[in-house]
């Protein structure tokens, strides 16, 4: 999807920065990473992924872009429908057995919006998450690409996402994911699996592809901010695990989740630069 779509939304963000220190180590050179990626490769304005609730600075602008869809709704009429069409999908997939459903977000517009062009529904998306949850790379992202990428070292992903959350890489990297060195096979996305974290599913299926190819979980890092939705599935596939403690805004600790009760990573940094003497 185009940048020019987006470009007047993006403002420059910086993280904000936490009261964690870098700590931890590893014994062994690490060959694979996967990464999260709100939060942890980009700076996320609303901390996370997912539909922001309503702002009333953001009001405005849902405003003037439900206007150039020509949508006559108010912005509070189309979130409220929005978080209940989100919500009624949830529980008829929690019905069929999913512990923790992810919908297709243009899917949900559709109805939404009452419209069925899936370009205009695709591009007001878009529009309308730039506003709800602006976003912009960490500092050092490119830096980290490019070392994984001379030392051959894999990079994959497993994140909650929506179909535009790999455009970040192309509008703000100006390349996509795969020629920026990710493998394509170790991509998981939450809203292509109907699954999100802290389900297990995507990681399962990453210790799967990777045990096919050779790549011992054991040498495999995964790098994410949240202590439950990250470290403890990651954990769980026999991953080493990377706290990005980098920014206050998407930090997660869950101290009173059970699951994460005595979980501690293997690492924890606050600036993704850090992770280069692991490799």
């Amino acid at each position: 999807m185009n940048k020019e779509l987006v470009s007047k939304y993006i403002t420059h963000l910086y993280p904000i920065p936490t009261s964690l220190k870098r700590g931890g180590n590893l014994k062994e050179k690490i060959n694979c990473i996967l990464f999260d990626i709100y939060g942890t490769l980009f700076i996320s304005g609303s901390g996370d992924i997912g539909i922001a609730k309503k702002d009333p600075q953001k009001a405005e602008k849902i405003e003037r872009l439900l206007q150039k869809y020509r949508i006559n709704k108010t912005p509070e009429a189309v979130l409220k429908d929005l978080f209940i069409a989100i919500e009624n999908k949830h529980k008829t997939m929690k019905k069929s057995g999913i512990d923790f459903p992810e919908v297709e977000i243009d899917h949900i517009w559709m109805g939404v919006l009452e419209n069925n062009n899936p370009d205009t529904v695709r591009k007001f998306a878009v529009e309308y998450e730039m506003i709800a949850n602006p976003v912009y790379p960490m500092p050092n992202l490119k830096e980290l690409i490019a070392a994984c990428t001379e030392k051959k070292v894999l990079m994959g992903i497993i994140s909650n996402a929506q179909f535009y959350t790999s455009y970040l890489f192309n509008w703000f990297l100006n390349l996509e994911l795969e020629d920026l060195g990710f493998n394509p096979d170790l991509c998981f996305f939450s809203y292509k699996l109907g699954r999100a974290k802290p389900s297990p599913f995507m990681f399962k299926m990453a210790f799967k592809k990777l045990k096919e190819i050779g790549v011992s979980a054991d040498s495999t890092l995964y790098v994410g901010n949240d202590m439950l939705n990250d470290i403890y599935p990651a954990k769980q596939a026999g991953f080493k695990t990377a706290l990005f403690a980098g920014d206050a805004r998407s930090l997660r600790l869950r101290e009173n989740a059970l699951e994460c009760k005595n979980l501690s990573a293997d690492l924890v940094i606050t600036d993704l630069i850090q992770l280069l003497e692991f490799i």
